[in-house]
């Protein structure tokens, strides 16, 4: 029997291992597990945006605040049928070089939701910081679209509004707080006012001037996306974001109604809450009240004015606003003559207390 060649065999040896690399690799999945995992988290992301599957979502949701090292960014998207039409920031660093920064980052950022509908958007170069928080808040408004539709409320849940009062969060401005309150009804804002504005000096005048546009505005337009008045920019811009933010509790009231609305019936359990401290010229006023079956059946001042006239004046309002109070069921009472800034932080107070009732 002829002998093979040592040669021979190495080079069989080697085609026979070249033979099984070839064999494991075709055995390779189509792609890696990083890139399958990154292929997931895109999609759910992508799902999120469009308010899960089989739901359709449409209205405005505006996201957490997320902070960043030169100031907050807040972002706010539209949902129609699924679909982000308009991403915008309702709040973004400002200041210095921020000025710059945003304007350049902003209108990229808010192209690239658009066009990619979902979080998964590209930093935009010279303005990390302002991305970062940006995509942040963004994640937060489509996770706010996503339990919409997980909600199961249906088309046009998205913009579901219960009906009551609702009272913004304050937003500060360069000139002083402002503060809005809308009643919903129907789904639709039947009345907008501002409890909190910029007073003193030349404030007076844009307050006296840009407040009254402003409620005509939110009622006719429904939403928060209004046009500020000339001549007061600051109190537009306050007054839109404290809108939105009255809004957004709107909305959220009719989740947690109609999650709560297979409840049944049965005997209303009363409640007592306390509202916010109310800050006035002559010291705090803070209310509570107890609702029983979406009535106040009792209100009370746990904080008031005191020392020197104050006495007086807190001994003739409270009495007067606590009636008013339980009569009326809601904070749209009249204030005390002669304790006019006891009146008006009560209200305030009371409102707060509403506000956490639940309207």
């Amino acid at each position: 029997m002829r002998k093979s060649h040592p040669l021979r065999r190495v080079v069989l040896a080697t085609a026979a291992t070249v033979s099984g690399i070839v064999l494991l690799l075709s055995l390779k999945p189509a792609s890696d597990p990083g890139a399958a995992q990154a292929a997931g988290a895109g999609a759910q992301a992508q799902e999120a945006a469009q308010g899960g599957a089989g739901a359709v979502v449409s209205g405005t949701m505006t996201g957490d605040a997320a902070q960043t090292q030169y100031g907050a960014v807040q972002v706010r998207i539209t949902v129609v049928a699924n679909k982000i039409t308009k991403a915008e920031a309702v709040q973004a660093p400002k200041g210095g070089t921020s000025d710059q920064k945003t304007a350049l980052a902003v209108p990229k950022l808010n192209a690239d939701v658009v066009a990619k509908q979902s979080a998964n958007v590209d930093t935009v170069s010279g303005a990390t910081y302002t991305s970062e928080g940006y995509k942040k808040s963004l994640q937060s408004a489509i996770d706010k679209a996503n339990a919409s539709a997980g909600s199961g409320q249906g088309q046009g849940s998205g913009s579901a509004q219960a009906s009551g009062p609702f009272t913004g969060d304050a937003v500060q401005t360069q000139y002083g707080a402002v503060q809005v309150r809308i009643t919903v009804a129907g789904g639709k804002i039947t009345k907008a006012e501002a409890v909190q504005a910029p007073k003193g000096g030349t404030s007076d005048q844009k307050t006296a001037l840009s407040v009254p546009k402003l409620n005509q505005e939110a009622v006719a337009a429904g939403s928060a996306d209004i046009d500020s008045v000339s001549g007061a920019t600051y109190t537009s811009e306050g007054y839109k974001k404290s809108l939105q933010s009255a809004l957004d509790k709107a909305t959220a009231g009719a989740g947690a109604s109609s999650g709560s609305g297979n409840a049944g019936s049965g005997a209303a359990q009363a409640k007592t809450v306390t509202g916010a401290v109310a800050q006035t010229q002559y010291g705090p006023v803070q209310v509570r009240i107890t609702v029983a079956g979406k009535k106040i059946t009792k209100a009370e001042a746990v904080q008031a004015p005191k020392g020197g006239t104050s006495d007086q004046k807190t001994e003739l309002a409270v009495p007067k606003l606590n009636q008013e109070a339980v009569a009326a069921g809601s904070a749209d009472i009249d204030s005390v003559s002669g304790a006019t800034y006891t009146s008006e932080g009560y209200k305030k107070s009371l409102q707060s207390a509403l506000d956490q009732a639940g309207g």
